[in-house]
C-alpha cells in the first residue's frame, strides 16, 4: 500500500515512541526524512540517527531519541504542511514557535533548515513541521 504522507508518518512514529519512552524508533528511509532528522539532531532534539540498508534494496533509518532527566526532549512535534494543504511563508512571515523556545523546520530552495537559519539565509519556503 502506498503512503500519502511519509514525513507525517515519521513524525507520528517519533511522537508515539516518545509517549512510550522508547530509546529508539525506526522508519523507512528517504532523503527528506534524513534531512529533517539532520535538523533535529543539530538542534539537539534527538541523540542520533543511522541508515540501515537491507539486501532487497530497501533501507530504514533508526532514530535514537533523547531524554533529559527522564523527560523527553521533544514535547510536541506536529506536521504543518500536509499533502492536501501546503503552507508556504516568506522570510518576513516565518513563525516563531513557543516564543523562540521551539523550532519550525522549513524546506527552502537552499535546503531543509530550521527557522532561525532560514532567517539568517534570508529565504522562505514550505513549513514542514513544528517542534517544541
Amino acid at each position: 500500500m502506498s503512503m500519502n504522507d511519509p514525513l507525517g508518518d515519521m513524525l507520528t512514529r517519533i511522537r508515539n515512541a516518545v509517549g512510550r519512552k522508547k530509546s529508539k524508533v525506526s522508519t523507512p528511509a528517504s532523503k527528506l526524512r534524513a534531512r529533517v532528522l539532520e535538523v533535529l539532531k543539530s538542534e539537539g532534539y534527538i541523540r542520533s540517527f543511522s541508515q540501515i540498508d537491507f539486501d532487497n534494496g530497501k533501507s530504514e533509518i533508526e532514530i535514537e531519541l533523547k531524554y533529559s532527566e527522564g523527560a523527553p526532549v521533544i514535547r510536541e512535534i506536529t506536521r504543518v504542511s500536509k499533502p492536501g494543504r501546503r503552507v508556504y511563508v516568506s522570510v518576513k512571515s516565518i513563525p516563531s514557535v513557543a516564543n523562540g523556545l521551539g523550532i519550525a523546520i522549513l524546506s527552502t530552495p537552499k535546503g531543509v533548515m530550521a527557522d532561525h537559519q532560514a532567517r539568517e539565509e534570508n529565504v522562505g519556503g514550505e513549513i514542514l513541521c513544528r517542534v517544541f
